[in-house]
């Protein structure tokens, strides 16, 4: 399917393996060091609103077809289903480092934590996993002391700096040096397509002081309306933490534009599944 682009900059890479289609970073994939993807719609066995490659437990779908859903997803990354760890996003800045001890969990086994929006791991073989419907998913590669994170960052999120969070957990845990990550900010609700009320303009200005920096990210209405760029935001904010501008790509792909390809909550009004984020060292 041809997708609705952003121009201007460095695009995700399409992707089909049988029935499942899903995106790639070119920039995560010059690291040679990843097993990564960003899923479609396309390729799974869901039917009606989740259709077809819904991987959310917790939206109506059923049970066994998520599941094949995420044995289909495992498939394309060459590991098990075993191998992946899920999230438990609920808008927090909270990050948790896994272990082979957390394969499974999300899927074949409960979580034992919850309030997990970030996820990161050095351990070779283990797959990160976060899930979206508009919201920005964000991927780091220390390309020196092998490590790797994935953050789910809604507007909530974003504005408390998720990505500037992972850099400081990842030179906590690993020694990580920004200068040494790889990052993508990923599909989501443009700015375009993303209107919000002011109070949430009005924390986004009161984070995003440096001069220019307000303009750049909101678009006032009238009325109180404000078109938001989540994509931006977080471009300032991984620059800031210290991560080159080069070593950083920001997707060119909208997940409210492309409501038929790629799962939207605005487009959909809430009748959606789930895409996910996928991660990993080799």
């Amino acid at each position: 399917m041809e997708l609705y682009r952003h121009p201007g900059r460095m695009g995700m890479k399409q992707n089909k393996t049988g029935d499942i289609e899903y995106l790639t970073f070119p920039l995560l994939e010059q690291t040679g060091m990843v097993r990564h993807l960003f899923t479609t719609r396309a390729g799974g066995i869901s039917k009606g609103i989740y259709s077809t490659m819904n991987l959310s437990y917790t939206r109506g779908d059923e049970k066994e077809a998520v599941n094949e859903n995420f044995r289909r997803i495992a498939g394309v990354l060459g590991c098990e289903v075993g191998d992946m760890v899920c999230s438990d996003q609920t808008h927090t800045v909270n990050l948790r480092v896994v272990t082979r001890q957390d394969g499974g969990k999300g899927i074949l086994v409960p979580r034992d934590y919850k309030d997990i929006d970030g996820l990161m791991t050095e351990e070779p073989g283990l797959v990160l996993a976060t899930f979206y419907a508009d919201c920005v998913p964000l991927y780091f590669v220390d390309t020196k002391r092998r490590a790797v994170a994935l953050a789910h960052s809604g507007w909530r999120g974003t504005v408390a700096r998720m990505g500037r969070c992972v850099v400081d957990k990842m030179r906590q845990v690993y020694g990580t040096d920004p200068e040494n990550i790889v990052a993508a900010v990923g599909p989501s609700i443009c700015q375009a397509c993303y209107e919000v009320s002011g109070d949430v303009a009005e924390a986004f200005e009161a984070e995003f002081r440096k001069p220019g920096q307000k303009d750049q990210i909101l678009t006032d209405k009238g009325g109180g309306k404000y078109q938001l760029d989540l994509w931006r935001a977080n471009d300032i904010i991984l620059q800031e933490a210290g991560i080159p501008a080069g070593q950083i790509q920001v997707t060119d792909v909208c997940t409210c534009h492309n409501s038929t390809y790629l799962f939207s909550h605005r487009a959909s009004q809430g009748k959606r599944g789930n895409l996910g984020a996928f991660l990993g060292l080799y």
